[in-house]
């Protein structure tokens, strides 16, 4: 049976591992903690994440967790709107809106879905032989027909097979993030700009409100206490973000530098090494597409990667794959065309980083090529959107009154000229799906 090795126990990381086990390789998943803790932070599963994980078996469950209701959008500081939607009108749109989750209950499905016996917790990766397939760790080394390197935005692997790559860029902002009891306050999912500041209120499961807020700050600033800060900066902001600080509990407010990629890696493999995640792309927040994408890239790579030879037959205990989306197309929604189930791209697929050469779908180990056709999928899509959320970053920063009046004015304009507008702009982020 052939084997992978999936370094980093992360959503990118577990999402590979289930993807790949499906498809009937033999996974080991490390993770150098020793044990998958909860991160006190939520997330965005978009439609694209959806629609991929329907592929693990898991989406109908995610769906069920959403919170959403009523108006979503951006405001100002004082409550106004600046555009907004409905999930319904997202829905109707894409076949899904959105669901806002804790990121531990994300963690916690997908580490169920791939199983205790494909999870190693405490093991740390101290390098990687990426031409012969060897994982060097602490307890001796790994052989591997493929190496998915999840490992993060401060990737040790991609450090070592790009050493020239310059790494993550400081965006400007520095973002803070916590879960607040919701009590009796009433509360939409909005997110609202100031002059270089952002707010944002998300309700989720359990009675809680997840929180996030950034500002435009060196790298490295260190506060005493972190909710005081936001206080002093969103305290007089329309309600309820005054409220919801107030109870906001001190200990669970978490703050850390946004990082992205200024330039994009040249390929996001080489030899037996794949990238997903952070590893690969780290974004700004500002799309809400870190996870999505991070889950997109683990179910390209499974299917390019194919059904090892002979391994078809007994891959899902005898389900039919297809019915999974495992063996449809996965659509490039970067304007190529799609990869079909032997990994072939229609109509534009070439793209960047496609040096010409085709995956193989099924028995993928006759050949290397699957890693060249998941370069060619990936790298121009999540470049496009690694830039396109820095657009937006860079939009609320702007402090300037005059030039905060001009932005404001003219996404409200904007809004109302084309009532559809805050949909219509993530066509070609939420349109993408696997089939």
């Amino acid at each position: 049976m052939a084997r992978a090795v999936v370094i980093g126990g992360g959503i990118g990381g577990l999402s590979s591992g289930i993807a790949l086990r499906r498809n009937g390789w033999d996974v080991t998943v490390l993770e150098r903690a020793p044990k998958i803790e909860p991160v006190g932070s939520g997330l965005a599963i978009a439609a694209n994440a959806l629609k991929a994980l329907d592929t693990l078996g898991l989406g109908d469950h995610i769906r069920t967790l959403s919170r959403i209701q009523g108006q979503v959008g951006i405001r100002r500081a004082d409550g106004r709107w600046l555009v907004h939607t409905t999930p319904d009108a997202a829905e109707a749109r894409y076949g899904d809106s959105v669901v806002l989750m804790l990121r531990a209950t994300l963690m916690e499905v997908l580490a169920d879905a791939l199983g205790a016996d494909q999870l190693r917790l405490g093991v740390e990766v101290s390098g990687v032989d990426a031409e012969e397939g060897i994982v060097h760790t602490e307890d001796g080394d790994l052989r591997a027909d493929l190496i998915v390197a999840a490992d993060g935005i401060h990737s040790k692997v991609r450090q070592a097979l790009f050493p020239e790559h310059p790494g993550p860029t400081y965006s400007g902002v520095t973002a803070w993030r916590g879960l607040i009891p919701r009590g009796n306050l009433d509360i939409r999912s909005t997110e609202s700009w100031g002059k270089g500041l952002v707010f944002g209120v998300t309700p989720l499961a359990h009675d809680l409100v997840y929180v996030y807020a950034t500002d435009v700050l060196p790298a490295g600033t260190v506060f005493g206490d972190e909710r005081e800060e936001l206080s002093r900066r969103f305290g007089d902001w329309h309600d309820p973000i005054p409220a919801l600080l107030r109870a906001a509990d001190p200990g669970m407010v978490i703050r850390n530098d946004v990082y992205f990629f200024d330039t994009p890696l040249p390929a996001f493999h080489r030899g037996k090494v794949a990238l997903v995640g952070d590893a690969a792309h780290p974004m700004t927040p500002n799309l809400g597409q870190g996870a999505c994408q991070a889950i997109e890239d683990a179910v390209v790579l499974a299917h390019l990667a194919g059904f090892p030879a002979g391994e078809e037959d007994i891959a899902h205990n005898g389900k039919d794959s297809t019915r999974d989306g495992i063996h449809g197309e996965v659509r490039r929604a970067d304007g190529g065309g799609g990869i079909d189930r032997e990994g072939h791209g229609g109509a534009g697929e070439r793209g960047e980083g496609d040096d010409g050469q085709r995956g193989h779908g099924r028995g993928a180990l006759a050949g290397g090529g699957y890693l060249d056709a998941y370069t060619a999928a990936r790298l121009g899509r999540t470049s496009k959107i690694v830039q396109r959320s820095m657009s937006i970053c860079r939009m609320t920063k702007v402090r300037n009154p005059v030039a905060v009046w001009l932005r404001d004015f003219g996404v409200s304009l904007a809004a109302r000229s084309m009532p559809d507008m805050m949909l219509r702009s993530m066509d070609e982020v939420l349109r993408w799906r696997p089939r």
